[in-house]
Formats: C-alpha cells, structure tokens, sequence
C-alpha cells in the first residue's frame, strides 16, 4: 500500500510541483493522460519548474516641476519621505 502511494507521488509529480502555477491545470491533465510515456511525463515536469512569464507594466511620469517616484511615477510633494502611490522612500 505505501509503495503504491509513494509510485502515485512520483508519477504526479509534475503535477505537485506545478500547483502553483497559472498553467497548473494544464500541466496536470498532460501528466494525467501522457504522464505513463517518458516524454509526457518528461514535458510535465520541465512544464512545472519552467518560470511564469509576466507581464511588466511600465510606469511613465510626466515631465515638469516638482519629485516623481522612480518606482511607480507618482507625483511626490516637495517635502515627503513616502510616495503616496507606492509607500517606498523618496
């Protein structure tokens, strides 16, 4: 029973290892139908421990008088410590 249990925890491994991901369902059911082959079970796996990509959002201040955050662009009075958009130290 408990080799039975841990040869189940080996082959949905990818799996385990991709919940967290976006794409966590779509590595499961590629483990779940392929996962018995080498090369299925190889994909899930290298599917699961590859990066998720993102998208980086670029925040562009406005030119003129005055402070600018140079983490999210916000305006910043000429006297703060704090950008009120972000909350990081100017």
């Amino acid at each position: 029973m408990v080799s039975l249990l841990i040869l189940a925890a080996l082959y949905f491994l990818p799996a385990i290892v991709g919940r967290n991901k976006s794409d966590a369902t779509g590595i499961f059911l590629l483990n779940l139908f392929l996962g018995w082959t080498l090369i299925g079970w190889v994909a899930a796996f290298i599917w699961a421990i590859s990066s998720d990509r993102h998208s980086v959002y670029l925040h562009y201040a406005p030119v003129g008088p005055g402070r600018f955050c140079c983490q999210c662009g916000a305006g910043v009075a000429i006297n703060a410590h704090y950008c009120v958009g972000c909350g990081r130290a100017v």
